[in-house]
């Protein structure tokens, strides 16, 4: 199952996306999270924590900067989870992202 969650500014996605996830994650499901917002803060409503999420949004901008050898964008969705992902205490694996570039058939 795959769920995105949209709306205007305030109206309350962040907090959704993340009592959704939590929800499913602590029933078992396995939950991945992708926060695409411009000021993403879902990974503290996860429970990742203040300087993780700010270590994955600095990850994130670095990539977008094209800092680096070019070899830094994950090239499939495991190697992005490896890399640019961090588990909260529910089990939501949690990852900021900006786009992503040639998906395989199906939205990740």
């Amino acid at each position: 199952m795959k769920v995105a969650v949209v709306g205007k500014g305030g109206a309350g996605k962040t907090t959704t996306s993340s009592v959704v996830a939590r929800v499913l994650a602590r029933g078992g499901a396995s939950v991945v999270a992708l926060d695409g917002d411009t000021n993403p803060n879902l990974g503290l409503s996860l429970g990742v924590g203040f300087d993780e999420t700010e270590r994955l949004v600095g990850m994130r901008q670095a990539l977008d900067a094209d800092e680096g050898d070019g070899d830094d964008h994950a090239a499939d969705w495991d190697d992005l989870l490896d890399r640019f992902a961090s588990t909260g205490p529910d089990g939501v694996q949690f990852a900021v992202v900006s786009q992503i570039d040639n998906p395989d058939p199906g939205c990740p």
